[in-house]
């Protein structure tokens, strides 16, 4: 017989337990009281003859209670009943207190520690921050099943954004802002027209940003070819003003030229709009929106001119950066962008090779964009390219009534994350007994994300109007329901997953990088599709495999089986497991043999997925930058650089960030100690990942990058 455990684990009965348990409670009882031997082993006979395969943990100690009660055991039974109460009572206490009160005095380290995108100390970020404990504490106590609580807090699985779930809101989504620039939209109960020019489209624009970002919970991303058609609205109205005023005065190429001018005007400043304001607007959830603008420059395009001006011209200024609070130009967090490979820029003499060039030139110095091939994702996408919604998820593609590919105007419903590594560890090399168990776990990752499915069904329009009535995602009717958007595979539902190397190490003892590792690693990761595959065919609904960085969850998971299962080399030791499929950055391997290698688990990971290479001192590499680009073009959908340098945010210094008497990093330029502010280099092995700081702050900290 199997024993469901209250995490949704399936473990093999041990009557043991049951007779521990009673004899516990024995021990609180008057001698008379008192079950004897063999009425203990009655009552374990009992449970033994109902002949089940499978009995939840509950189950049997309800029958414990009854048979204690039939041998008239009234005094034990009661004891027993009033344990299993207060122990119920202490896993449903209340529990956001402690971190509410130490947030307000700047004392509680995760909250402060946990989203660089937000400043803690803030009223309005703590503000969001006290209704996400609130909701956190609801969701754990009373609106998530049991077994997924406990087994979020076990590490088995992460319940991703559960200070958002009280609410009907969602994860990401791709904005149609096409139609709602083309057809107008309502922010606020105001009636936004469609513009007459580039500038007001980049202000709109950047205000239906802001009013999406406070209604969701994760990221979104703008497809930027839509702005194309208001720069040469506006080099028309240029022209005709022109020609109506000075058609006598001036010759055509004078007045050619003052279009020009004032087009290139007008180009600056509504790029300039679009960055001032996305990094300084704050939405109602405390933080600058989470945006990534999609730098695509389609073949058949007609405004493809227009929209290889407007890339320029958002490369130049990012580029260029923006000037913090002291005057020094700094790289700002948002917008991300994401700059699309085409034969046409692909560096292989392309005519806009001079824009991929430009592209390169600012990863060199802000980090971004990041790179798509529209050769291999069209491989992977029957033949589409899109943008990846702002967390960097991917959705499927799905065909509206008239047989056309949409993406924009789309959504993921939320994300829940297994937890590989626990599974290998569980599974101390028993392969059959891994395979097993992962079933077990994948089952209970789909009741989770279940459980977000179900929190939106049922959501109206009227929740958030500018999603569901005025355009970002459609445009419903007041009232009306949103459920015919969460089916069909409309929107996707994300199972994310965490430490394939470590998985594999753990299982084979070796990486993937080797034919045996590798042969394993595909295998889980088949598997894992396989079943997303399988519940989007049971339920009608889009799941999908979700492989995109996940920084804080790899060292929670970590954290969380050390404590557990004590220090394993290679695995807990490190004090975080490997992001989704990647190569462990202890790997010996070139950084085209990575990206190569990890194309593989790409196509796999349909839902989601980013590679990165690093290289050192990229300033000056600029050439070797070209030639990863040009190798991401032929042989990876997905891909990002990273550098190993430290950088001051405060006064832009960009050298080695030092450590002082007192075990702190601190700026040597400008003497800068807040770590939020700065990137810095782990450099006993040169890993770059999410910020973690010891208990005394010090050499422990890690790097604080955009990415792994």
């Amino acid at each position: 017989m199997k024993v469901i455990k209250r995490d949704g684990r399936a473990v093999d009965y041990n009557r043991d337990k049951i007779v521990t348990a009673i004899e516990k409670a024995n021990k609180e009882v008057r001698s008379k009281e008192r079950a004897s031997k063999e009425e203990i082993n009655e009552i374990i006979q009992y449970i033994q003859d109902l002949d089940k395969k499978r009995m939840l943990v509950e189950d049997i100690q309800d029958i414990i209670e009854e048979q204690l009660m039939l041998h008239e055991k009234y005094e034990l039974a009661k004891k027993y009943i009033v344990y299993r109460y207060t122990r119920a009572l202490v896993r449903k206490q209340n529990t956001t207190d402690e971190s509410i009160l130490g947030l307000i005095k700047n004392q509680n380290k995760e909250l402060l520690e946990e989203n660089s995108n937000k400043n803690a100390v803030l009223a309005s970020t703590q503000r969001d921050y006290i209704a996400g404990e609130v909701s956190k504490d609801l969701t754990k106590r009373i609106l998530l099943p049991e077994k997924i609580s406990k087994a979020h807090e076990e590490g088995v699985l992460h319940f991703h954004d559960a200070d958002y779930f009280l609410q009907p809101i969602f994860n990401c989504c791709l904005i149609n802002i096409g139609d709602m620039l083309d057809n107008g939209t309502v922010m606020n109960g105001k009636l936004i027209e469609s513009p007459k020019s580039f500038q007001v489209a980049c202000t709109v624009s950047t205000q239906i940003i802001a009013a999406v970002a406070s209604n969701q919970y994760g990221g979104q991303s703008v497809d930027l070819k839509h702005l194309g058609k208001y720069l040469r609205k506006s080099k028309e109205k240029f022209k005709k003003e022109l020609e109506e005023n000075y058609k006598d005065n001036l010759s055509k190429e004078m007045i050619d030229n003052m279009v020009d001018t004032r087009l290139k005007t007008e180009l600056a400043a509504g790029v300039q709009t679009i960055q001032y304001q996305i990094n300084t607007l704050m939405t109602t959830n405390g933080q600058s929106p989470f945006v990534t603008l999609f730098l695509n420059l389609e073949d058949n395009d007609p405004y493809i001119e227009e929209n290889a001006m407007i890339i320029e011209e958002i490369l130049r200024q990012r580029y260029k950066g923006i000037k913090n609070e002291k005057g020094v130009y700094v790289t700002p967090a948002f917008p991300k962008l994401v700059y699309v490979l085409y034969e046409h820029n692909n560096l292989t003499g392309g005519k806009y090779d001079y824009l991929t060039r430009l592209a390169v030139k600012c990863s060199s110095k802000r980090m971004y964009p990041d790179y798509i091939s529209a050769k291999k994702m069209r491989e992977n996408y029957e033949g589409n390219v899109f943008s990846p919604m702002g967390c960097r998820s991917f959705l499927s593609p799905w065909k509206d009534e008239n047989g056309n590919y949409q993406f924009e105007g789309r959504f993921n419903q939320g994300v829940v994350s297994l937890n590989l590594p626990q599974i290998g560890i569980i599974a101390n090399g028993d392969e059959d007994k891994f395979w097993k168990l992962l079933d077990e776990r994948l089952e209970l990752c789909k009741e989770a994300l279940m459980c977000r499915h179900y929190a939106l069904l049922g959501t109206t329009s009227d929740t958030s109007p500018i999603h569901w009535k005025y355009g970002a995602i459609a445009r419903l009717k007041s009232g009306e329901k949103i459920d015919s958007l969460l089916k069909g595979g409309y929107s996707t539902i994300s199972l994310g997953y965490i430490g394939i190397y470590e998985v594999t190490k753990l299982v084979k003892g070796v990486s993937q990088t080797t034919k045996e590792g590798h042969d394993f690693a595909l295998k889980v990761m088949n598997h894992l599709r396989e079943t997303t595959n399988r519940w989007k065919a049971e339920t009608n609904i889009g799941f999908a495999l979700y492989g995109t960085p996940a920084e804080s969850l790899c060292y929670r998971f970590a954290r969380i089986d050390k404590e557990r299962f004590g220090e394993i080399k290679d695995i807990t030791d490190k004090g975080y497991y490997t992001n989704s499929y990647h190569i462990d950055v202890r790997e010996k391997i070139d950084g085209f043999q990575k990206l190569a290698f990890e194309s593989e688990f790409q196509k796999i990971s349909s839902g989601g997925s980013i590679s990165y290479i690093e290289i050192p001192n990229m300033k000056n590499n600029l050439k070797a930058l070209e030639e990863v680009v040009k190798f991401i073009y032929d042989n990876i959908q997905y891909a990002e650089f990273n550098t190993k340098s430290d950088y001051c945010h405060v006064c832009g210094f960009d050298g080695e960030i030092i450590i002082n008497e007192q075990g702190e990093w601190e700026c040597p330029q400008c003497g800068n100690k807040d770590h939020s502010k700065m990137n810095v280099t782990r450099r006993t092995c040169g890993y770059l990942g999410e910020n973690f700081w010891n208990e005394g702050k010090t050499k422990e900290i890690r790097s604080r990058v955009l990415h792994l």
